[in-house]
Order: structure tokens, then sequence, then C-alpha cells
């Protein structure tokens, strides 16, 4: 077994709690907060997420992760503690004197108490692997400043690797076009969360990692053009945000004689509120009512084979 202990921190978004309202109120307060996602002046935003935002939000948040909550949790909590327990017992069969453990940038469990814990096990160097296959200031940076917060309570800051993104690696692609089976007359839709356009404009690498991925997928499936489709889903506030938008494209599908739909949310790395409910219920809905005929949710590869081992060779790079 090797001498030097490493550390591997892996980091998503979060979860609240428990969908109560008071929870969600909790967790999307932190979340709205972070500058890196609502980059409004404070003195003009946080007024309008207090006295606006959460009062009306929370509730109906909280509703709709009832629709979705499971007895072990919030399916993204539950997912990612799949994902480090099988990747902590991969490390643990190759001998690797590596611990690995799990941190949220908003909620529990905390990205403090991730680094707490590496720190308190003696690792001599850390190897962050944020869970966004696509950079973005609004998930990625997030991230690291989140991580280096968390360092400021420690004395012994060790070595780190910090995973910028993977949205074009060859066994993230693999795994998505493995997890792609398509009915003959299926267009496959990839959706993807939105940010606002202005970010894009202000340098965020985003929606051209978002393309790329898509493209290569396609190409991987051997798809022509007009067999798949690019959109992005979940935009907040009245500001332009990235274009064209999951629901009116899904809305307007029928139109266009699209009658047979596989969506697949490939910027995801597991199932969350915006995957297992606002596209596999609430789109469906939209399509269906527009005159669709088929709409297919496709999982995210959360902790499936090929997503693990392309999350284990991330981390091998950075041995």
């Amino acid at each position: 077994m090797n001498s030097s202990k490493i550390g591997v921190l892996l980091a998503n978004l979060g979860t609240p709690d428990e969908p109560t309202a008071p929870a969600v109120k909790r967790y999307l307060k932190q979340f709205l907060s972070d500058p890196r996602v609502i980059d409004l002046p404070r003195w003009k935003w946080l007024p309008i997420l207090n006295f606006m935002v959460l009062p009306k939000r929370s509730p109906k948040v909280a509703h709709a992760y009832q629709s979705i909550w499971t007895e072990n949790g919030s399916p993204l909590l539950a997912i990612s503690r799949q994902q480090q327990s099988i990747i902590q017992k991969y490390f643990d069969v190759k001998g690797k004197n590596i611990v690995v453990e799990l941190g949220m940038s908003y909620g529990n469990p905390s990205m403090q108490s991730a680094v707490d814990s590496l720190i308190a096990q003696g690792v001599e160097k850390i190897i962050v692997l944020p869970l966004y296959p696509q950079y973005s200031s609004t998930t990625t940076a997030s991230v690291f400043d989140a991580f280096a917060n968390a360092l400021t309570s420690h004395k012994k800051v060790v070595p780190f690797e910090f995973i910028h993104s993977y949205h074009n690696n060859p066994h993230y692609i693999q795994a998505l076009a493995n997890s792609i089976e398509l009915a003959d007359d299926e267009l496959l839709l990839f959706s993807f969360h939105g940010i606002p356009k202005r970010y894009e404009t202000e340098g965020d690498f985003y929606a051209s990692h978002c393309r790329e991925t898509a493209k290569l997928v396609a190409e991987k499936l051997g798809l022509t053009e007009n067999q798949w489709f690019l959109s992005f889903q979940s935009r907040f506030g009245d500001e332009e945000w990235l274009q064209p938008y999951t629901d009116e494209t899904l809305a307007n599908f029928p139109s266009k004689n699209v009658k047979k739909v596989a969506v697949i949310c490939a910027g995801f790395s597991a199932d969350c509120l915006e995957t297992l409910e606002e596209i596999a219920e609430e789109n469906r809905e939209n399509f269906e009512n527009a005159g669709g005929e088929s709409y297919r949710y496709i999982p995210a590869l959360n902790a499936n084979a090929d997503h693990i081992q392309t999350l284990v060779k991330l981390i091998e790079d950075k041995l």
C-alpha cells in the first residue's frame, strides 16, 4: 500500500435535508445567496431573495421535492453516496491509500465537513472532482470557492489538484453513448441546465462545453443533424438565458412533426429535482399536451459502471 494518503473530494451542488418548506428555504437561501449563482449587487438582490423569492418559491419547491423523495432521502444525495462508496471500494480493492469524501456546495454534507474529515485523516494531497462535466462559473467555480473557504480554518493546507471539467473526456462521452438506445423515429434531445446568456458573453465556458458534449455523443452514436437537438432548461427570473429553452422546444416539437422524443440531461452526474421532476414529469406533460406521442427520459449516469469508471480514471490521472 502507498505510504502517502491521498484524499478525493467528490463535490456536487447539494440538496435540502428534507422535503419541507423550512428545509427548502434554508437550502435555497444558501444557494441563491452565492454571488456565483446570482451575481446582482447584494444590496439589490438580497432583499428580493429574502422577501419575495424565498417565501414564494420554498413551498412550491418543497412540493416538487416531495414528489421525488425516496426512503433514502434526496435522490441526489443517495446517488452521490453510492458513487462515493463504489469509488472508495474500487481504490480499497486496488490497495490504494485513498480516502473518498463527499462535499456539497450548499446543504449537507457540507464542503467544510468533507475538508475537515480529509485533513483529520492525515491526507497529504487532495484531488477535488466537481461532478459537473461542463465547467460553469455557477457550479464548478462555486465548488472551488467553497473548497477554498473550507481551507481557511486550517493552518495545514495540503497540495491539491482541481479537476476543471471533463465535457469532452472520451470515457465520459462513451458512457453517455452507451446509455442511449433510440428507436428508429425518436429524436434525441440534449437538455442542459441553463445559465443567463450574459454569463456566456462575460466568458463562461459552459455553453460551448455543452455544445461540444452533445456533438461528440451524437457523432459517437452516428446520428445525423436532424436526429438530435440541444436545449437549455430551468431558467429563473426575467433575464434572457441560454436558448433554445427546453420547455418551449418540447411544446413546439409536435407542430414540427417531431412526435417521439428521448431526452437526456448530459450535464447532470446524478438524477435530481431538475431531471426527475422537471424533465421526466413536467416537460413530458408539455410535450404530450402539445400532441407528442412518445416521450422517454434517459436516466443520468448515476452510479452505473461506465460512469464510475470515468470518474475513477479522472481521479487516477491526478494521482
